[in-house]
């Protein structure tokens, strides 16, 4: 019981702050506004360089990389965190032994997933909603940004 917990405080510390962060928690992002948010968010990192572009996604100025309950998180392939768009204090935590409920190293399955083709789609895999205040089924899309690191937005799945 102490191993599922241990597992399991993450996910809730990283969710229950998510939901101060989000714009509108009753809105969900689509897959496309995912990707799309993924896409320039890598431009920005290839433009302004990482530390610039880590902070604003971190940091979120404007509704850029924050939009409804989209936003952007960058790990390197360590599983460090560099960037998290929900939760500042996730930054610089080694994560990549972090399970959802059901026991998936869901940020290890993101790494492999670019890893072995440079983007895509992970998941499902089960994430706290703060609109439902439950486990829901999250997808997130992910592409490789700058060095080994991968850029990523999530997006709640549809029922």
């Amino acid at each position: 019981m102490k191993h599922v917990f241990k597992n399991i405080l993450p996910v809730a510390i990283l969710a229950s702050v998510a939901m101060t962060s989000v714009a509108s928690a009753s809105e969900h992002g689509t897959e496309a506004e995912a990707q799309e948010m993924v896409k320039k968010a890598v431009a920005l990192v290839k433009s302004a360089g990482t530390e610039k572009a880590y902070k604003a996604f971190t940091e979120h100025p404007d509704a850029t990389f924050n939009y409804k309950d989209l936003y952007v998180f960058v790990y390197d392939f360590e599983g460090n965190c560099l960037a998290q768009g929900a939760n500042a204090k996730m930054v610089g935590k080694n994560l990549l032994s972090m399970k959802d409920v059901d026991g998936n190293a869901f940020i290890k399955g993101m790494i492999d997933t670019v890893k072995a083709s440079s983007k895509g789609w992970y998941g499902p895999y089960k994430f706290n909603n703060p609109a439902t205040k439950s486990y829901d089924l999250k997808r997130s899309y992910c592409e490789r940004g700058a060095g080994d690191t991968i850029v990523c937005v999530g997006t709640y799945v549809s029922k």
